[in-house]
């Protein structure tokens, strides 16, 4: 069962920091949400990994996965929770770029086209990398059918997955902290 209140107490305790940030978009921010430092802690990883289970509900995607590196640990958890409670779900992994070596893919694991997926992220702001993966796995051929973060800055990367008609669920948005 996920836990927001547990999510949220360690994400403020090891992921969220304030001083002058850059952040991936280019935008300057106040405070940085490090979600590496939950995604890649046991306790981090099942709460994540409880709570996007929670939310993909019925019908379950064929796979869920993300932008390589940050959406990997999001990915192993949520796969790993399948397998334990016997939920078939596979994940993949998008490269920023294909490969230029085996067989050159930029979407690698084991999935095929017309699967159904959702596409997994750390933290979203304008939706810039999240944007690109899908990018990536729709020339691939699977279906995107949402995007899932962990948490949502509120900075217009709900507005731009919506003009693609792709819509955002989040555990958590950055009000959830007292930020506005």
């Amino acid at each position: 069962m996920y836990d927001k209140e547990a999510l949220i107490e360690l994400i403020r305790a090891q992921g969220l920091e304030f001083g002058d940030f850059t952040l991936a978009s280019g935008k300057k921010a106040s405070y940085y949400l490090d979600c590496r430092k939950v995604t890649l802690d046991a306790r981090g990883a099942r709460l994540i990994g409880e709570g996007i289970l929670e939310l993909l509900g019925e019908p379950m995607p064929n796979a869920v996965g993300g932008m390589a590196i940050g959406a990997d640990p999001i990915t192993a958890a949520v796969i790993t929770l399948a397998g334990l409670r016997e939920i078939e779900l596979k994940g993949f992994i998008v490269r920023k770029e294909a490969k230029q070596h085996g067989k050159g893919r930029a979407v690698e694991g084991p999935v095929t086209p017309g699967d159904r997926v959702v596409i997994v992220e750390d933290v979203v702001t304008t939706g810039g990398s999240s944007l690109k993966a899908i990018d990536h796995v729709e020339e691939f051929g699977l279906q995107v059918e949402r995007v899932i973060a962990i948490i949502d800055r509120l900075e217009g990367g709900a507005e731009a997955f919506q003009q693609r008609g792709i819509p955002l669920t989040t555990l958590l948005t950055v009000r959830d902290f007292g930020i506005e």
